[in-house]
């Protein structure tokens, strides 16, 4: 698979194509009487997230609006490859649109993201969904309004699938950041790894480290923006730079970040525990903006499973790391990312995962039940468990770490912690919520001697993106209750 970097000329192809798109979109509005809207469906994780920010930015530069409803001129499907059942979702949704992309013939319907690496779901589309007129994959996304221009002109559905990994840092169009205080930033592309489950290094190419600087001044513009939290994004954030030679790491980059003036909060994933080393959890524990959370997947506590999972590391291995994040990082918190019923698995190599999840008493936890993904090794494996018994195995697991996670949160019960407010609280009115460092989840009322004037009143969006100091009052399964005691910037 070639690594090619995007160069000034491409990027003028694209400028082009928006210029056109947006002439295009202005007649059709004029003719429709009403703005173009556009939609975008996003599956999957942060880095998801991140590109859909990039797609909105280039529909707003293409002349789009924006719409809540689902139901608009131009969608955009952003997929995720890493769990079947995010397959199942966007072939169903994808179904629901049919008789409505028949009822208006301008709508333009587009599916991009991990999932357009699997051979077999692209041909599904194309046989099963012709009425979709655009198909793209990750390395594509800069291309996107080339892309969709190409599309709206050959009037006949558009694939563009290849074996180019990109280098771009996207600064045609600037990310059109979704919230309003907490940025994604993604530091890397693609992974190197191969675990057997996974299809990320074929969905997004091997790694591609972006330039230091570049990424030092996003963060500082950021920043002066009023930007509180960053969080940085790369499949296995801790090789950063290794793919390319650059004599800067990911401790020197974190380090760097850290000391851009304005910002309270830094955040990182994902951390591979054969790439994670000392010097990251150091600086975790010396510099006060960066975040005591560590989000570190085991995916198994049995070592024969690992080596059959490729993860290169062993329990004890493992378990090393643990023990030393948590004893220079006593506040901290781990989270974890694990799998049940991998092909292979017995009843002794699930025990070892209880009792590693156990013995690391994780604050959270993603736990998933194996599900074979194409194109990937495991999935050729023959000894595959029965669905009865990864459900039942499942269970326990979750049983074990809702124990867990519940004893996180009551220990903290008294204790005063500092919380970056998010908003409302989305279950409950004049209640804010937001999250410590160590990325626990806060609800929390104001005393009406901090609310100000206007009794009665309350605006929960005064509040977005401000730190302040919660003593900690009651733990609930998932979170914890406290009450503010001061603003600690306004």
């Amino acid at each position: 698979m070639a690594i090619v970097k995007v160069s000034s000329e491409d990027m003028k192809v694209v400028s082009s194509a928006i210029l056109s798109l947006c002439e295009y979109f202005r007649e059709l509005s004029a003719k429709n009487n009403r703005k173009i809207t556009f939609y975008i469906h996003t599956y999957g994780c942060q880095l998801n997230e991140s590109d859909s920010e990039k797609l909105h930015a280039m529909c707003l530069a293409m002349g789009l609006e924006y719409s809540k409803d689902e139901h608009a001129d131009v969608v955009l499907f952003n997929t995720c490859a890493i769990r079947e059942n995010a397959e199942d979702r966007l072939f169903g949704n994808l179904g629901a649109y049919k008789s409505e992309k028949i009822s208006n013939r301008n709508m333009i319907i587009a599916v991009c993201g991990c999932m357009m690496k699997i051979e077999d779901n692209v041909s599904r589309i194309k046989n099963s969904f012709p009425y979709v007129d655009l198909v793209f994959d990750p390395q594509q996304l800069h291309k996107f309004p080339l892309l969709l221009l190409s599309s709206i002109n050959r009037k006949k559905q558009l694939i563009e699938v290849g074996d180019v990994d990109y280098i771009t840092d996207d600064s045609l169009v600037p990310p059109n950041r979704l919230r309003k205080f907490r940025a994604l930033v993604p530091i890397m592309y693609g992974c190197n790894n191969f675990c057997t489950y996974c299809v990320v290094p074929n969905a997004r190419g091997r790694e591609r480290s972006r330039e230091f600087q570049p990424i030092i001044n996003e963060i500082t513009t950021l920043a002066r923006e009023g930007y509180k939290e960053v969080m940085l994004l790369g499949q296995n954030v801790n090789s950063y730079g290794k793919d390319a030679g650059f004599k800067e790491t990911f401790p020197d980059l974190l380090r760097a970040i850290s000391n851009i003036e304005g910002l309270s909060r830094v955040r990182f994933m994902t951390s591979h525990p054969k790439d994670l080393n000392r010097e990251v959890i150091d600086i975790m524990a010396t510099c006060k903006n960066i975040e005591t959370h560590l989000h570190l997947p085991v995916q198994s506590g049995s070592d024969a499973i690992l080596t059959r999972m490729n993860r290169h590391y062993n329990r004890e291995q493992y378990l090393e790391i643990v023990r030393y994040f948590r004893s220079i990082v006593p506040n901290g918190s781990i989270s974890t990312d694990i799998i049940v019923g991998f092909p292979g698995e017995t009843e002794e190599d699930f025990q070892d995962t209880l009792s590693l999840v156990d013995e690391v008493k994780y604050d959270s936890a993603f736990t998933f039940q194996y599900s074979p993904r194409p194109g990937t090794e495991a999935a050729k494996y023959e000894d595959q468990i029965p669905h009865d018994v990864v459900t039942e195995r499942f269970g326990r697991l979750l049983k074990l770490q809702n124990k867990l996670t519940y004893e996180s949160n009551q220990r903290l019960i008294g204790s005063l912690q500092e919380v970056l407010i998010e908003g409302e609280s989305s279950t409950a009115t004049n209640i804010l919520t937001g999250r410590t460092r160590s990325n626990h989840l806060v609800n929390f009322t104001i005393p009406d001697s901090l609310k100000g004037e206007g009794e009665g009143e309350f605006d929960a969006s005064s509040y977005e993106g401000k730190l302040c100091n919660v003593k900690i009052t009651n733990a609930r399964p998932y979170s914890v209750e406290g009450l503010m005691e001061n603003l600690i910037d306004g």
